[in-house]
């Protein structure tokens, strides 16, 4: 086996040392912190005891939500991206451990799912749209790859090629179908790679070309006395299935699920956004491997509607909670669903979309959303979590520990986890520097050996000093120039290079011992949204560098739905404030209070306004302190 896999123009994160002032605390938390308390919750929830009586051959007393075992396939996937950066004996003993319980738990066929094995095993694969076997293998997939790159051992691989091997005898042959809930088609194209068994991408291709075009999951819609999942909880599972897979007329619309049309016909991004960001990086993973122009076309068209219509400014995806994803263009309603999933999804395709194209917007894309859309979603402290990361509050909003449905927290901690694999890339023999984190990598180029270290002092400050050596050898280096950078500046060993506007900035030379050194202007802007978005017409949101910012009610004097007009005028860096903030200091326009105390209504001649400090901070912060309403966007 090829235990480097990964993509081929990548990079495995094991190659890269993060040190950074911003980044590194978090990632140390989510190690030491956030990887415990995850499965001290994998107990509580009572996802591993499933294992356990499955793997001691008992029959019922499942616990959890019918996709539970993807909680523990996370944290896997998370603890080994953990242990392939430090040895951790503690942390290597209870992945090991949890590894041993789900290979005993597997099936002499392969087959491997708590729920059905314990509570309706005469029901495999019956239920393909809501009861997530196929998406719960994935995750499986996805773990035993990391697992695998992380230690070398291969039991938990074994484990998901059983598993993927009694998949591909089934589907195709058996079963004409797909998941409803994509995920497994982007870890077939890890296991190929780590593999090399062709039988891996094909049996992605099979699912992602399918997909729109069989009736499979429409059938199921309409013979729901066939389905397993009715003795699940109080058997609404089948029919609040059929809420979000029909029309109001009751006929099947597979939108939910991107299964209304051939992925190559879809013009816009639809469905639940979740399943909608692993289905099109799997798309992406595919066409780099086939560099079918077809699909590619499909996939940037995707991209270029989702970015231009329906995303958020802090890179937040899906407005509706009903079926947790997208509507309609423009409609970016700041009651937001914007599941964290979603943030997290969307940065996996970006990363596939750079690695195809290498187009800087796509880093662009991960930088936004790494420190806004995603970052939200977790607590200063490691152990509390948005699901939904909506863009005002009103103070009811809150963090919480764990949910019943709980993706995201073992999500996010893989994604922290691997935050070395975003960094660097090479691709058409150069090595490109993507995000600006401070930290070390050494790599090959074309059989190159280079050294790189890289000092940030982002997101605060726009200074970045790297340092290259390559023994004397000319590599050429490619350096993002971010979207939001205002009259960037770099120089080589002190002397000024031409830089363009955005893009990538690529310099070459024989390297030994230089230093390069980038400024990115940060100053404040105020956005607009397009005037066919409702809710922020009238509007402004704060930005500075790559940060989204937004008022929290613990800092301003007035409640937020008075505050006008705003007008920054300064920053300061606050080191005792949220763990370290720059803070954006201003005046807004809130309404003259003198005479109102006995009126409810007055005639406008006869009110006034008045300007008052306001304070801003960064939106991912929100919601460590007093409870208390939130507002990104602010009456202009």
């Amino acid at each position: 086996m090829n235990q480097q896999g990964g993509r081929a123009d990548g990079m495995w994160l094991s190659d890269v040392e993060i040190d950074d002032e911003f980044w590194t605390p978090r990632r140390e938390r989510n190690r030491d912190v956030t990887i415990d308390y995850q499965y001290e919750q994998l107990e509580e929830s009572g996802t591993l005891e499933n294992f356990r009586r499955v793997a001691a051959g008992k029959s019922g007393g499942f616990q959890g939500m019918w996709f539970q075992d993807s909680d523990a396939y996370k944290w896997i996937e998370g603890a080994s991206y953990v242990l392939a950066q430090r040895d951790d004996p503690v942390l290597a003993e209870r992945v090991d451990e949890v590894v041993s319980l789900i290979a005993e738990a597997q099936g002499e066929d392969g087959y491997l799912n708590t729920y059905f094995s314990l509570v309706e095993p005469e029901s495999r694969w019956t239920n393909l749209h809501m009861m997530h076997e196929l998406y719960c293998a994935g995750h499986l997939i996805e773990a035993a790859v990391a697992h695998y790159r992380a230690t070398g051992t291969e039991t938990l691989l074994d484990v998901a090629i059983d598993f993927a091997d009694l998949i591909d005898d089934v589907f195709g042959d058996e079963i004409q179908g797909v998941p409803g809930h994509e995920e497994i088609e982007l870890a077939l194209v890890k296991l190929y790679r780590v593999t090399g068994t062709r039988r891996y991408l094909d049996l992605a291709a099979y699912f992602i070309d399918l997909r729109g075009k069989d009736d499979r999951l429409a059938w199921e819609i309409d013979n729901p006395e066939t389905l397993g999942g009715a003795e699940y909880g109080d058997g609404s599972i089948i029919p609040d299935a059929r809420s979000v897979f029909t029309r109001e007329d009751g006929t099947y619309d597979g939108r939910y699920a991107q299964a209304h049309k051939p992925l190559r016909e879809q013009e816009t991004v639809d469905g639940h956004s979740v399943r909608a960001m692993y289905l099109y990086a799997a798309a992406t993973d595919l066409a780099l491997e086939t560099g079918e122009d077809e699909l590619i076309e499909a996939i940037e068209r995707l991209w270029t509607n989702m970015t231009t219509k329906r995303m958020y400014v802090t890179g937040g995806l899906g407005p509706e909670a009903a079926h947790e994803g997208f509507t309609t263009d423009y409609d970016l309603r700041n009651d937001a669903y914007a599941e964290t999933c979603a943030a997290i999804g969307s940065i996996f395709w970006n990363q596939r979309l750079f690695e195809l194209t290498g187009e800087a917007k796509y880093a662009d894309l991960i930088e936004r959303t790494l420190y806004n859309g995603f970052l939200a979603g977790i607590s200063l402290d490691g152990t509390a979590f948005f699901y939904e990361n909506p863009l005002e509050s009103d103070g009811d909003h809150h963090r919480k520990g764990w949910f019943d449905c709980a993706c995201c927290p073992p999500n996010a901690a893989r994604l922290f986890a691997s935050l070395g694999d975003y960094v660097y890339s090479r691709r058409e023999s150069a090595l490109y520097v993507n995000q600006y984190v401070g930290s070390t990598v050494t790599t090959t180029v074309d059989g190159t050996t280079i050294d790189l270290s890289q000092d940030s002092a982002l997101p605060w400050s726009g200074e970045v000093t790297i340092d290259v050596d390559a023994d004397g050898a000319s590599v050429p280096l490619r350096l993002r120039i971010p979207a939001w950078a205002e009259s960037p500046t770099v120089t080589v060993n002190g002397e000024t290079v031409d830089v363009p506007t955005d893009g990538y900035l690529e310099l070459e030379r024989a390297w030994t011992d230089d230093r390069i050194e980038l400024t990115f202007e940060q100053t404040v802007t105020q956005l607009k949204a397009h005037p066919a978005v409702k809710a922020d017409a009238g509007r402004v949101a704060l930005k500075r560098g790559p940060l989204v910012y937004c008022l929290e009610a613990v800092d301003n004097d007035r409640p937020l739905h008075q505050y006008e007009d705003p007008s920054p005028v300064s920053t300061e860096h606050r080191p005792e404030l949220l763990e370290g903030v720059t803070v954006i200091e201003g005046a807004a326009s809130v309404p003259d209070r003198d005479g109102w105390d006995d009126d409810l209504y007055r005639p406008v001649s006869e009110t006034a306004r008045e300007r008052i400090d306001v304070t801003a901070v960064p939106y991912y912060a929100w919601d460590n302190r007093a409870p208390g309403a939130m507002r990104v966007w602010i009456r202009s």
